[in-house]
């Protein structure tokens, strides 16, 4: 494949490389109280830099004819999760889970670098991914099982594997295998599960073939809630529900989905308490303001601390929120940046899902098609739960900022959900 310039993609990347040098300087400098530095001080930065510069030189010269947006704004949000990771390193230090903080997310960066550039190199298409939807199924719901008898708790919920050398999270896989599944087994079944059959004044689905993704679906869920993850839970729902509706627009199964959800609600509340604990913190933090609800109030008083503009990177104090690295790193990008910084946040998010879409909607084949929208339906609907999360417009589940939080399974898996958006992209040509 002849090598060819991307312009646009390098013009774009030169945003992301100033947040880069001069947020980490920014950051170093507030820390030691100086104005004196040397290059030493600032490789983090040079790091990412060459990350990024060099995988877009990379698909030059491979000739790569994809989408030249989509990965300028993972850059720069995945630039913003190295800074906040190197602010907080310092404040964190003491806490033996997050003394190395940034020096781990800088390992996971390079390695999720790594895996997009296998991924636009070696994988030929998509159309591919078809073949192997029950495959998909069988692997996603081994992840699971796997997890839930041979995982570690953390906080209560069962959701990692120790692998000894590392710590893996194998239920951010899933999210992708899901999707694989669901967009295969709906582009092969569309017609028949969008028409149909009436029973009176009713409309029902065709349940021969509804049941084999019910049955995946259910197991998932099921799986998942037993090992207290309710943040999954919720978005293998949502993904679930967008994909049905993509690609049959029948707004009756939107309806029963949610329907069924209020009931899992209200029965989740009877079943398990630490469900009705989450809705109670969520509703009333200061019902237990120095245990259950501490988490949240501490949130609040950031995000008011934080004003228009924020206290400046480095000034605020972050280190108060619990668990802030993870859970709650809008609540820091919205004390030290401020309004205005979370709402540039939110901009790159909606720009991000508005790409994906577009990648979806102009592939030719339909099952690429299907499966570039609900890759941005995970990516999208993931923000928006553990952001209304940490406003208080939902309770808190404990999943990751898409590209911004730290975690490594989380990281891998955004990373690879950007490379097979790109390998959609790149089915129609290059395209601005």
């Amino acid at each position: 494949m002849a090598a060819r310039i991307r312009l646009l993609e390098l013009q774009l990347l030169v945003l992301p490389a100033l947040l880069g040098i001069v947020g980490l300087l920014t950051v170093y400098l507030s820390g030691t109280g100086t104005t004196r530095w040397t290059w030493a001080d600032i490789w983090v930065s040079l790091a990412f830099m060459g990350l990024v510069l060099g995988t877009s030189v990379w698909l030059s010269l491979i000739g790569f004819s994809g989408d030249q947006v989509l990965f300028p704004l993972v850059a720069m949000l995945s630039g913003l999760g190295l800074l906040l990771s190197q602010r907080l390193q310092p404040v964190l230090r003491d806490d033996p889970g997050w003394a190395t903080l940034a020096q781990r997310q800088l390992i996971y960066l390079a390695l999720s670098f790594g895996l997009l550039w296998g991924t636009l190199t070696f994988l030929r298409g998509l159309e591919w991914l078809r073949r192997y939807k029950y495959t998909a199924a069988i692997i996603g719901l081994g992840l699971i099982l796997v997890t839930m008898i041979f995982g570690i708790e953390i906080q209560g919920a069962r959701l990692w594997l120790d692998l000894g050398v590392v710590t893996v999270q194998p239920g951010e896989l899933v999210k992708v295998l899901l999707v694989i599944f669901l967009a295969a087994y709906l582009d092969d079944y569309r017609d028949l599960i969008a028409t149909g059959y009436r029973l009176g004044p009713l409309t029902l689905p065709p349940l021969p073939y509804l049941l084999p993704m019910l049955i995946m679906w259910g197991m998932s869920i099921l799986v998942v809630v037993l090992q207290r993850d309710l943040g999954n839970a919720l978005l293998l729902f949502g993904i679930f529900l967008a994909m049905l509706y993509i690609a049959t627009g029948r707004v009756a199964y939107v309806l029963a989905g949610l329907l069924t959800f209020a009931l899992a609600v209200y029965v989740a509340l009877h079943l398990f308490s630490h469900v009705g604990v989450r809705i109670q913190v969520w509703l009333n933090p200061w019902s237990d303001p120095l245990q259950a609800g501490f988490q949240p109030i501490q949130a609040d008083y950031a995000f008011a601390h934080g004003h228009i503009f924020g206290t400046g990177l480095g000034f605020g104090y972050p280190e108060f929120i619990p668990v802030v690295a993870s859970d709650y790193a809008f609540a820091a990008i919205g004390e030290e940046l401020g309004l205005l910084g979370t709402v540039a946040v939110l901009g790159l998010y909606l720009l991000l899902v508005t790409r994906g879409m577009l990648i979806a909607l102009q592939a030719r084949d339909s099952f690429v098609r299907l499966l570039a929208a609900g890759l941005t339906v995970v990516l999208g609907l993931q923000t928006l739960i553990i952001l209304a999360g940490n406003v208080r417009l939902l309770p808190l589940t404990g999943i990751t900022l898409p590209f911004i939080s730290a975690g490594g399974s989380s990281l891998l898996t955004n990373f690879l959900i950007v490379g097979l958006l790109l390998k959609a992209s790149e089915s129609v040509g290059e395209r601005r």
